[in-house]
């Protein structure tokens, strides 16, 4: 099946495209929502704007679609891209990253009907220590470039996902319940190198910025 990746550039885009491509279907093209809003309910937003690199990359075209970010409105801007896919692309299907989440597993399921195209969701109901050793197993490289739930600080900010991560992660659920994986937006990530990537992205700069009281980002330069 000829499909559409929406592609935030963190570990759950990236990972489903590299699983579509394993099953043997054709990634025609990424779409990547740049959303106004850093509150999104639909859309990861920190580094967004560096998915263009990873696309490069990976030698896949990449669909760029704005939004402001408005609940539920944003859907409309969404819906234009998947449209741009499949009258540019021939896309029949869209792959997501959702693990657990039903808010947008859903809504992006409801659009696709519409559309009269597949909805693919290949890490839906993953248990989330086992998908993270996957990551580590698949030579995946992905740090950590948002923190938005206690006790998560600015000292987990560049961390890489690796076995102390799983471990503190572990421990972070035991006693907080965070979600080892981020679902519930505890934190965000970016895909440094895997195997769909020509070679491994370098940081150049990066800024630390505090949005809240347990809540910091940082902007990496690629």
């Amino acid at each position: 099946m000829k499909v559409g990746i929406l592609f935030s550039g963190g570990k759950d885009s990236v990972y489903s495209a590299y699983i579509t491509k394993k099953n043997r279907h054709k990634i025609a093209c990424l779409i990547s929502i740049y959303s106004k809003n850093k509150e999104s309910y639909m859309f990861h937003t920190p580094n967004i704007k560096e998915t263009s690199k990873q696309a490069k990359l990976m030698k896949i075209p990449l669909i760029i679609q704005k939004t402001k970010g408005e609940k539920e409105e944003e859907l409309k801007d969404l819906e234009n891209a998947i449209k741009q896919a499949i009258n540019k692309y021939q896309i029949q299907g869209i792959v997501t990253g959702a693990l657990h989440s039903v808010y947008q597993s859903s809504r992006i399921q409801k659009l696709c009907n519409k559309l009269n195209i597949k909805c693919l969701n290949p890490l839906w109901q993953k248990d989330e220590i086992e998908y993270l050793n996957e990551l580590i197993k698949n030579k995946f490289k992905v740090i950590i470039v948002g923190v938005f739930a206690y006790p998560l600080d600015k000292s987990w900010l560049g961390r890489r996902i690796d076995k102390k991560f799983i471990e503190d992660s572990k421990k972070l659920k035991e006693k907080y319940k965070i979600h080892p994986a981020g679902e519930g937006g505890e934190f965000e990530t970016f895909v440094l190198n895997c195997p769909l990537f020509k070679k491994e992205l370098k940081i150049k700069s990066f800024k630390d910025f505090k949005e809240g009281e347990h809540s910091w980002r940082r902007e990496i330069k690629i």
